[in-house]
This record gives structure tokens, sequence and C-alpha cells, in this order.
């Protein structure tokens, strides 16, 4: 049986000691077991992409940007693989997980010309003897929670711009079909991302609640059902971050 663990500083990890049943939704056959992150594993993997953001960071739009480029790239070549996995996960027609993949390729075309969006402004004098500016920097670490029934085209909504804007990520797929999201990712470090950039915590509420909660994650994503919005947006403002959750 094949097990799916976690995607941290550019590998994939041992096991966790607990673990999820994959099934095809289609056959109801058990295809894989996915491991579910305890909260140290998850604390690791933002310790990881916390030291990695001092220096992703410091690297310009345009370099950021080129490795986008090129993801793109072997998504265009791959795509067959990627909507071969989602069909298998997810239950979906194969034609449907093409054109989702499309779809989330559309974010990633976006984050390819983030140099000329995070330019920023100087407006001289909006008063007297004053002048006014605007900068775009980095946040730090963020988070992006994600559903079953996009597997590859909601993560595709957010750790693309995130990467591209200079911000390291922690992805939580649903544990129904990780695999995209595991295999985006090393794609990614194909491409030329630096490890620890993007990471894949697979898991449940214990993983969440890390994301939640934790002082080093500045911004959380989430897309699902309206209660669990509800509960991530209350959750993770509360504790000082910002959140988008669409129910």
């Amino acid at each position: 049986m094949t097990t799916i663990n976690h995607y941290v500083n550019g590998q994939e990890t041992g096991p966790s000691a607990r673990s999820h049943n994959v099934f095809n939704p289609a056959t109801g056959e058990q295809i894989a077991e996915v491991s579910l992150a305890s909260a140290t594993e998850v604390e690791s993997a933002i310790a990881i992409a916390q030291k990695t953001f001092e220096t992703w960071s410091q690297t310009t739009p345009l370099s950021r940007a080129r490795i986008l480029f090129k993801f793109k790239a072997i998504v265009d070549e791959r795509r067959d693989e990627l909507a071969a996995v989602i069909t298998a996960q997810h239950g979906k027609v194969y034609e449907d997980a093409l054109g989702e993949i499309t779809r989330g390729l559309e974010v990633v075309e976006f984050a390819c010309g983030i140099p000329s969006a995070l330019k920023g402004e100087f407006t001289e004098q909006v008063g007297g003897g004053i002048d006014a500016w605007s900068t775009s920097q980095p946040l730090g670490v963020v988070a992006g929670i994600t559903p079953f029934n996009f597997p590859a085209m909601v993560p595709m909504w957010m750790w693309p711009v995130a990467i591209a804007c200079g911000n390291t990520v922690v992805m939580k797929p649903s544990e129904k079909n990780p695999t995209a999201s595991m295999l985006m990712a090393e794609w990614m470090k194909e491409a030329g991302l630096p490890d620890g950039v993007l990471n894949v915590v697979n898991g449940d509420k214990e993983a969440v609640d890390v994301l939640l909660t934790h002082k080093d994650i500045q911004a959380v994503s989430f897309v699902g059902s309206t209660p669990i919005a509800e509960y991530i947006y209350s959750t993770a403002s509360a504790n000082g971050k910002r959140v988008q959750a669409l129910g």
C-alpha cells in the first residue's frame, strides 16, 4: 500500500504516527494511506519556512517569476499525469480534471507577471511640503488550507501568488486527495524553487489548528465549507493573522 507523507524542505518526510485511508471514489477501492501530521511536525515545517523566508524574501521579483514560468512549462508538459492523479483520488472525469488544471494555471500565469504588480507609487506634494509613497513587502510564512473538490486548482489560487510576492508557504491539502499538492511541490523544486519555500503538510484538525494559532504564520487562506470557514476566520483572526476564508 502506498503511503503519502509530507513534503518539507524540498523532500518527502517519513510517515507520521497517525494516518488516513485514501480511496478511489469511482470504485470505492483504497489506493493509499496518507500521514496525518502531528502538531510537532507542523511546527517543524513552519520553522523551516520561517528560516527560508530570510533569504527568499530578498530575491528579486523577476527571479521568483522565472521559476513560475518554468513550473508552468512543466505542468503544460505533464498535465496528463496531474489529471490522472486528480481523477484517481477525487473521482471527477478526466476532462474535468484537465479543465481544473487549466484554471489553476491562469493564476500561475498572473503570478508570472508579478514584477509589474509589485511596483510601488510615489506622489509629490499631496499636502504642503508632503510627499506620499507606497511599497509592497512580503509578510513571512503564510498558510493555505484547501478542499477536496479542486485538489489542483484551489492550491494554485494560493501558493503561486504568495511565493511570487516573496513569502514562504505551508499548504494543508485535503487528506482525501493530497497527491496533487505533493506533485506540484516536487515540480516547483524541479523548476528551481529553493528548499523550504513551498511545504506541504497533510493532516486533519490537529494540523489546521497549529496553522491558525502559530506565532510565525502571518496569513491564512481557506476554501471549504461555511462552518469551517467561520471557524478558521474567527480563530486565525483572533490570533492576529490576515485571513481569507471562502465558504
